[in-house]
């Protein structure tokens, strides 16, 4: 699909002003990385990968997208988005009432591929033209399978309390670095127990798990780009792959190229896209 739009091509398309209770868009994205400022809109969100890694960021996390996963964002809720090398996704505008059933939260969720299938033939559909019985039937299947779609714990959480926000920005900027966990509480003038304890109250993780969740989302950023996973294991401070192997492993049950391989073995190709109306992101 050429690159032929500009910078404001998205804000062209106003989803709230639709009357469809779902209107879905494929976009299409150049090889390089882009991202979308914060901004919200009444109906609620699914943002679908097709290839590559996106970033949706909310007030208290950090949700990460990978091939074949979207996520969900509810309506009215102000996000993010962001996308890592080469990317192709979906978006899916949802009416809040149009089912019952629906995620109330932000989440990554798994795509089946009946449901990928559903959002490609949705996408097709005109968006201001009057939806038929046939229309309906195919909207209102969609809707039963996102409901039922599997939650992915690709997701990191936030603090609101300024010295664990402090505590996250350090070590997004130097993600490799190796201090222990008393250390990096005497940085944010923290006791190692209270900060603990407070880590657990607002985001429900320790410290160790927090990190190997960022760990994972980096490292699917940068593999979507075409990094190693030496290159990556080195980056992230481990002494080789193995390590960042296993460490991935434990967190999203399986290695990982293993895990991009598969989901970039299921993507549709590109021809599939030819007839769907289409946002073009520069």
């Amino acid at each position: 699909m050429a690159n032929t739009a500009n910078k404001d091509t998205f804000t062209q398309w106003d989803v709230d002003s639709i009357s469809r209770p779902v209107v879905a868009l494929s976009a299409s994205m150049v090889s390089k990385d882009w991202e979308q400022a914060s901004h919200q809109h009444r109906k609620a969100q699914l943002l679908y990968s097709v290839r590559g890694v996106l970033n949706c960021e909310i007030e208290d996390g950090v949700w990460i997208v990978p091939p074949q996963c979207a996520v969900w964002i509810p309506g009215g809720l102000s996000h993010a988005a962001r996308g890592s090398g080469e990317t192709e996704c979906y978006c899916l505008f949802v009416e809040p009432d149009a089912a019952p059933d629906l995620p109330r939260g932000c989440c990554t969720i798994g795509v089946s591929p009946l449901l990928r299938e559903l959002l490609l033939k949705t996408a097709s559909f005109s968006g201001n033209a009057v939806t038929g019985a046939r229309e309906e039937r195919l909207i209102a299947t969609l809707l039963d399978e996102l409901s039922a779609a599997p939650v992915q714990d690709l997701h990191l959480p936030m603090p609101r309390d300024t010295r664990l926000r402090r505590l996250a920005e350090m070590l997004l900027a130097d993600p490799a670095v190796k201090v222990s966990v008393h250390d990096w509480a005497t940085r944010i003038g923290m006791s190692e127990r209270s900060m603990s304890r407070l880590l657990l109250q607002e985001i429900g993780m320790s410290f160790g798990r927090w990190r190997r969740q960022l760990h994972v989302i980096l490292s699917l950023q940068r593999m979507a780009k075409g990094e190693s996973v030496q290159t990556v294991a080195l980056e992230l401070g481990y002494e080789g792959p193995s390590g960042f192997i296993t460490m991935f492993r434990k967190t999203v049950g399986k290695p990982p190229v293993q895990y991009l391989s598969a989901r970039s073995a299921s993507a549709p190709i590109a021809g599939d896209f030819s007839h769907v109306a289409s946002i073009l992101f520069p």
